[in-house]
């Protein structure tokens, strides 16, 4: 075996190739941020947010199992052919979306993209871990989020636009068309599997293994448990966020294409961001990023009972996007912290599980409430829900020297 070498710079051919495909998997999200919901009430007629919802808790449990399972899966199949496995999935999906006769059709579209993004981005942002070697894990894990939630927000804001000008269906949907086509291509023939670089740290580490690692991940182990609600309660916001935004700025009465802009701020900022807090992570109390982040994230929510004008929602979602971004790629990176190289695909898997399940979770009972109590109360719920978890964070959580 060749002399294994770790680092952004020994490896950036492969680490760039891993940022541009996790871009094109990014742009299947914002492919759906900004036009789904509109789509559900425009040619559908579905008017109750529980059922408007649905597409985001088809996509939301079953990315959460993919995620379970590729990182279970990673060291036995090989992190290319998850990859290559999961842009298959992909292929159907903006056909599906364009041709789409029943709301029915749009949650099975949902299932197939839960799958690609269960599948891709667990392997692309564990492939990066795996090149860089421990001490820039928080750099390789920002650089994949800011490609993948930068594609985020710059297609949601494309497809509002385009949506506006051409209406909400075929046009939006042919961009997921070559994102799909270009990412199997550049996975199949360009990719290399990490798994000698696994091997090779793991000779090096001297992080104990863990005993049960579903269980200790998701309940036993204090700081992995801490994490991995955490984790759980973002993806959870982010689902209201993904669902109830664009309704809510209907009811505000702004265009298509400011709703486009503005539903596109927060993953934008949030993808930005993430250049720099993912950098932050590997320098600076991982436990007080994730804590802070999380409680700029709870002011930002209950702040959108009061906002009216645009520039109030851009606010809210600048806002939003900077407490997302600092908890984000610190997650994936103190993940690691407690977890031997051999494990930490499958621990990583299972806080990912858990984290995506948040999204399902988050639909759900966003639905509830907006249906039964209203918009207002629905965002606030989410908003307490969103601090209490900060300091659970607070309790729990031990920083590692």
């Amino acid at each position: 075996m060749k002399n294994i070498q770790f680092g952004l710079k020994e490896n950036w051919k492969q680490f760039s190739l891993l940022v541009i495909i996790n871009a094109f998997v990014g742009g299947m999200i914002g492919l759906e941020r900004t036009v789904l919901p509109q789509l559900a009430e425009q040619e559908f007629g579905i008017s109750s947010k529980t059922a408007i919802f649905s597409f985001i808790v088809a996509f939301g449990i079953t990315k959460a199992i993919c995620n379970y399972f590729s990182g279970k899966l990673a060291n036995a199949i090989g992190r290319k052919n998850l990859l290559v496995i999961g842009w298959l999935f992909a292929l159907p999906v903006p056909l599906i979306l364009i041709y789409a006769t029943n709301w029915n059709w749009i949650i099975f579209a949902n299932i197939l993209l839960g799958i690609n993004q269960g599948l891709t981005w667990s392997m692309a942002v564990i492939m990066k871990i795996d090149l860089v070697g421990s001490k820039k894990r928080g750099l390789a894990v920002g650089i994949n989020e800011f490609a993948g939630y930068a594609s985020v927000g710059v297609v949601a804001f494309l497809t509002g636009y385009i949506a506006n000008t051409y209406g909400v269906r075929p046009y939006p949907f042919y961009l997921g068309i070559a994102f799909s086509v270009m990412g199997l291509l550049l996975s199949l023939v360009f990719v290399k599997d990490t798994k000698h670089h696994v091997n090779s740290e793991s000779q090096e580490s001297t992080i104990p293994l863990l005993k049960n690692t579903f269980i200790d991940t998701t309940i036993k182990h204090k700081s992995l448990s801490g994490i991995t609600q955490a984790g759980l309660v973002n993806n959870l916001n982010d689902g209201m966020t993904w669902g109830l935004l664009p309704l809510l700025l209907l009811t505000k009465h702004f265009t298509q294409t400011q709703i486009g802009i503005l539903v596109a701020v927060y993953p934008s900022v949030w993808g930005l961001s993430q250049l720099f807090t993912g950098k932050l992570s590997d320098l600076y109390s991982k436990k007080l990023l994730m804590f802070w982040g999380m409680i700029l994230q709870a002011v930002a929510i209950i702040a959108l009972v009061w906002a009216s004008g645009f520039w109030h929602f851009a606010a809210i979602g600048v806002l939003l996007g900077l407490g997302t971004a600092l908890v984000y790629p610190t997650f994936i990176n103190a993940i690691s912290d407690y977890t031997h190289p051999t494990q930490r695909a499958e621990s990583l898997g299972i806080f990912r599980l858990w984290r995506d399940l948040g999204y399902a979770i988050g639909a759900i009972i966003t639905g509830l409430l907006a249906d039964n109590f209203g918009l207002n109360i629905s965002i606030v719920a989410i908003g307490i829900l969103t601090a209490i978890s900060a300091f659970i964070i607070l309790a729990r959580v031990k920083d590692v020297n």
